[in-house]
């Protein structure tokens, strides 16, 4: 008996057919789990991000039709876009909400901490300033330097994660943070001395 493309079992999903949806679950659960770890959510929030594209899938599946006669393989190519598309896309937002957390924690713990010093003050201006300025900068400068500061990852991954070049994020990541040096300069110097600080550590800027 021939196997079920993608398409196939799509199709009987929306028809309700509770063993397609199964199936779909048990044909892309592992490849999506080994995805969504290279992404800026990393391994502790693989499994959340998977469980999140599946129950989206559940709720409302792609509609992807296809004409009488057409070959199944472009639609099985289609769903499989659709659904690494919407891991990357749900990882990337996982990654920010964390990344705001981490900023919030921090804050709490300055505030905490504080005993009214004007060292923690400008401490909270820098990141509030650097937060701002990321929030600035073009959406492809954005991407990468998010990726690249706040998920760790490497030259490499982001370009698989993003579909680009790695001569091309390397280039978006350069003028990114000079665009935000830039940006950051006339609001606060710690800002920008802390940025630059952080990009030599990383060795994106010589």
């Amino acid at each position: 008996m021939t196997e079920p493309t993608d398409g196939d079992l799509l199709r009987s999903w929306r028809q309700g057919d509770k063993n397609a949806f199964a199936a779909l679950v048990d044909r892309f659960q592992g490849p999506l789990l080994a995805y969504a770890r290279l992404l800026p959510c990393g391994r502790s929030g693989a499994e959340d991000v998977v469980q999140e594209v599946l129950l989206r899938l559940a709720r409302k599946p792609p509609d992807l039709p296809r004409e009488d006669g057409e070959d199944a393989r472009p639609r099985d190519v289609r769903l499989a876009s659709w659904l690494y598309r919407v891991t990357r896309n749900c990882a990337m937002e996982q990654a920010r909400c964390d990344a705001r957390r981490r900023v919030r924690e921090e804050r709490t713990a300055l505030r905490e901490a504080s005993d009214g010093g004007q060292s923690l003050v400008e401490a909270e201006d820098t990141r509030r300033a650097v937060e701002q300025g990321l929030l600035a900068l073009a959406d492809d400068q954005r991407e990468v330097l998010v990726l690249r500061l706040l998920g760790e990852r490497s030259y490499r991954e982001i370009a698989e994660i993003t579909g680009r070049k790695a001569g091309t994020v390397a280039w978006l990541i350069s003028e990114g943070l000079r665009a935000l040096s830039l940006r950051l300069a006339p609001l606060a110097g710690a800002a920008h001395a802390e940025t630059e600080r952080v990009a030599r550590l990383k060795g994106d800027l010589p």
